[in-house]
């Protein structure tokens, strides 16, 4: 279902009835409505944000609930910057400056939801 699909609906059908023919139901509202994203998750690859200098790291985000239309951005702790905008972050030639924590957001427009923080370690 799309939010579009709200509406007034019916159905009818043909009777065996010589007097009416042609039947109508009463109609019934059909109101779809946007599930706000929640339950927002990060994982790692190599698994537990571990990975050593001079190697790459991908993140990746996932949503348990949410309709619409999803845009994600990617945020360090200590800056506000966003460092990307899709469901994966890949991170490459890490440094020991790269040892942080990440979050991932997730907005349909109207509500945020946000990951809990995963620990980036550069060894």
């Amino acid at each position: 279902l799309q939010l579009n699909h709200s509406g007034r609906y019916s159905c009818g059908g043909w009777l065996e009835s010589k007097v009416a023919p042609w039947a109508l139901s009463a109609p019934v509202t059909v109101t779809v409505h946007r599930v706000p994203p929640s339950g927002v998750s990060l994982s790692a690859q190599p698994p537990g944000g571990q990975v050593a200098l001079g190697d790459h790291l991908v993140l990746s985000c996932t949503v348990a609930t949410g309709t619409g239309s999803l845009s994600f951005s990617w945020h360090r702790e200590g800056s506000g910057a966003s460092l990307g905008t899709g469901p994966c972050l890949e991170l490459h030639h890490l440094g020991d400056n790269d040892s942080s924590q990440y979050r991932c957001r997730v907005s349909d427009g109207d509500s945020v939801a946000e990951s809990d923080p995963l620990n980036v370690t550069v060894l």
